[in-house]
């Protein structure tokens, strides 16, 4: 309820279709001016697995911005981060094309040139044929490789130009007229050393576990879905800036395989230290190993979806398990949740479906 609310009062102008609260359509606006897009939520509300619908003016304007809200769908929490995050780039996306039409004075490309040779043209990456974005290269203190996406303005350097980065928070920088790319280079190496820690954490899991989602997951991605056994995983949201600190874990799996980790994470809280990996934190506290992807097939371990019969749907992996211990069969949510729909037996409370397994019909 306050997030429909802090939506209606950020975006009055998009509105709920229907009375489930997964399609809005309506209007962004930006620059003065208004923009028609619709948004479809599935049914668990993942913003991960949300498709969103623009006008031909939207997405004309958006066109070179698609991977970063690509990003940002992954790692929002909710709608309202989601449309905050869009009309920022949406904003970024409208200044950079009205500057493009202004003409830009010889003293803007004689400081851009300068400001390049004195950075050093090898942590520059790319830069456009007219000389209004720059990608610059930077390796942190593990050998990571980060890319930000400088997009300067017809009166660079008097306005710091617009910086993006693939990181799980905000990246401010701080600008003065007589700052150069250097000072936004430093700030930006300032900043991958402050997100070691948080990287390093989600670096061993990745390496050390069997991650099912996200699957391939960007460097601002914060979640990770960890398989713990045949149908059983936890869901992990890391904090970047205490990447060490006891995460939020949601358990995916039948009642009577999950309970007893609810109860051990419960149990063994205070068993957690900081100065240890959260990897290995997760292991002492819920008392098991996790199994490694190296060492596992993926007919031992991952079911398909006993409605769709495919194991990705639409980039999610099936999380839900009937409870019936002889049955244990996955779904994923939104073909479970149709198959319940459908059936005149299935009845629903609030945002909850209760109704037969497809399989065992428990």
């Amino acid at each position: 309820m306050a997030g429909a609310r802090a939506l209606l009062r950020l975006f009055p102008l998009l509105l709920p279709q229907g009375g489930r609260g997964t399609a809005y359509e309506g209007f962004v606006t930006a620059q003065g001016r208004d923009f028609h897009l619709r948004i479809l939520l599935p049914e668990d509300f993942q913003m991960k697995n949300a498709r969103v619908e623009c006008s031909w003016s939207l997405k004309k304007v958006l066109h070179g911005y698609r991977h970063i809200l690509k990003q940002r769908l992954q790692s929002c929490p909710d709608l309202v981060s989601f449309m905050v995050e869009l009309k920022t780039v949406l904003e970024i996306a409208l200044k950079n094309t009205q500057d493009l039409h202004i003409p830009r004075p010889p003293e803007y490309y004689s400081c851009l040139v300068r400001d390049l040779e004195i950075l050093g043209w090898n942590k520059v990456a790319y830069v456009d044929t007219g000389l209004t974005t720059v990608k610059l290269k930077a390796e942190d203190s593990c050998g990571r490789q980060h890319l930000i996406t400088l997009k300067l303005n017809a009166k660079y350097p008097t306005e710091a130009p617009d910086c993006l980065v693939d990181f799980p928070m905000q990246f401010a920088i701080s600008w003065m007229p007589q700052n150069s790319l250097l000072d936004i280079y430093n700030q930006f190496l300032a900043a991958l050393e402050s997100l070691k820690g948080f990287w390093d954490a989600l670096d061993e899991i990745d390496g050390k576990t069997w991650v099912l989602e996200p699957e391939n997951p960007s460097r601002s991605a914060t979640a990770r879905r960890i398989a713990i056994g045949s149908n059983v995983s936890v869901n992990v949201e890391v904090d970047p800036r205490h990447p060490n600190m006891l995460p939020e874990c949601y358990f995916l799996g039948a009642d009577h395989a999950v309970a007893p980790l609810r109860a051990k994470l419960n149990n063994n809280m205070h068993l957690w230290d900081p100065e240890v990996s959260l990897l290995q934190n997760l292991k002492d506290v819920l008392e098991i190993d996790f199994p490694s992807r190296a060492l596992l097939e993926k007919s031992d371990f991952a079911k398909d979806c006993g409605i769709c019969y495919a194991y990705r749907l639409a980039g999610s992996a099936p999380d839900q398990v009937c409870d019936e211990p002889r049955c244990g069969q996955p779904f994923h949510q939104a073909c479970l949740y149709e198959w319940l729909q459908g059936l005149p037996t299935s009845r629903q409370s609030f945002n909850v479906i209760f109704g037969e397994c497809p399989y065992c019909n428990k």
